[in-house]
C-alpha cells in the first residue's frame, strides 16, 4: 500500500491519510469543503461547497496518479436531502464518467459541512 498527501487538497482532520493506493486502485478518504490554502471552509452554499469537494477530490485523485475519469464508484454523503437536486447538477459536471454511486443523507457531517465525497478509482 502506498499513502497518498497533497498540499492541493485539504490535510486529513483525523488519523487517516488522504488516499491509499492498492492493487491498482486510489481510494480516497471522504472530502469536505476546505480550501487547501486557507485550511478553512470558506464555502457555505450547497452549490459553493460541493464545488470545493470536487475540487479536493481532483488534486488527490490527481496526486495519486488517477482523475476524475478513472472513478469507478462514489459514495456521497449530503447534510439534507434536499439538495440533491442541485449537488446532482454540480457533481455531474465533475464525474462526466457517471461512475456508480451510493448517496446518503446524514444527520451530521464532519466541521458541518453540507457534502462529503469519497471515492474509489483506477490508477
Amino acid at each position: 500500500m502506498k499513502v497518498v498527501s497533497t498540499n492541493n487538497a485539504p490535510q486529513a482532520i483525523g488519523p487517516y491519510s488522504q488516499a491509499m493506493i492498492s492493487g491498482g486502485m486510489v481510494y480516497t478518504s471522504g472530502q469536505i469543503a476546505i480550501d487547501p490554502a486557507s485550511g478553512n471552509i470558506q464555502a457555505t452554499t450547497i452549490e459553493e461547497q460541493t464545488h470545493q469537494v470536487c475540487k479536493n477530490v481532483k488534486a488527490v485523485l490527481e496526486a495519486s496518479g488517477s482523475s476524475l475519469d478513472k472513478v469507478v464508484k462514489t459514495v456521497c454523503f449530503l447534510a439534507d436531502m434536499g439538495d440533491f437536486a442541485t449537488f446532482n447538477g454540480i457533481y455531474a459536471q465533475y464525474f462526466t464518467s457517471k461512475p456508480a454511486r451510493s448517496c446518503v443523507a446524514v444527520k451530521t457531517l464532519p466541521k458541518n459541512v453540507l457534502v462529503e465525497i469519497d471515492t474509489i478509482a483506477e490508477l
